[in-house]
């Protein structure tokens, strides 16, 4: 029990904190956000959205509790990488660079199993 709330407060930590720092530029409508994102073919609207909306997502994942809300928002989050990944395949191929999603989407796997495992363990 301890070692599986271990890893999963260690996963989870890593995957909001990307999610978190990739939000900031998105909400701040930094120059290279709005580049990136324009370039996928979205709109410049559409990028405080999601940055919001990332934001919302990661701090969701780090309360204690709220397991509706941490299921909408491993969704939300998983759709917004899937998206990004789809985006860029679609707009610029399948290039080396995007192999670097595998992290974040991988962590997000890892933290969602994890989490299953840990309510599991506590409710058994």
């Amino acid at each position: 029990m301890k070692k599986t709330n271990l890893l999963y407060w260690i996963t989870t930590g890593l995957f909001s904190s990307f999610m978190i720092f990739s939000a900031i530029p998105d909400i701040m409508m930094t120059p290279e956000a709005v580049t990136f994102i324009t370039g996928l073919g979205y709109p410049e609207y559409f990028i405080p959205f999601i940055g919001v909306a990332k934001l919302i997502g990661a701090i969701v994942l780090l309360i204690p509790g709220l397991n509706r809300l941490k299921e909408w928002a491993y969704a939300g989050l998983f759709f917004d990488l899937a998206g990004a990944v789809y985006s860029a395949i679609v707009t610029g191929g399948l290039t080396a660079p995007l192999s670097f999603m595998i992290l974040p989407v991988g962590f997000l796997f890892l933290s969602y199993f994890l989490w299953h495992r840990k309510n599991k363990l506590t409710t058994n």
